[in-house]
């Protein structure tokens, strides 16, 4: 079964319309936001290939992510 992507869109319906004008008109969110979808998707993959959750880059890209999303909410909730 694959594993659900993390999108900005996904995490957080409710702000659809401002995600999508933050990416439209600010060049460091675009940036940012790409960056959390990276990182998710070398999340995905590794979990589909079965890496243990002990994995120390595992564990980075996860906290690296988190650390990512929080700041990217932080954005989308403060951009009015």
């Amino acid at each position: 079964m694959p594993i659900t992507a993390h999108t900005l869109e996904n995490d957080f319906p409710e702000y659809e319309e401002s995600i999508r004008r933050l990416k439209s008109e600010d060049l460091t969110f675009l940036s940012e936001s790409r960056e959390y979808e990276r990182l998710d998707k070398e999340i995905r993959g590794l979990q589909d290939s079965g890496i243990g959750t002990d994995d120390e880059h595992y564990n980075s890209l996860k906290k690296q992510r988190a650390y990512l999303k929080q700041h990217l909410y932080h954005r989308i909730t403060n951009c009015d």
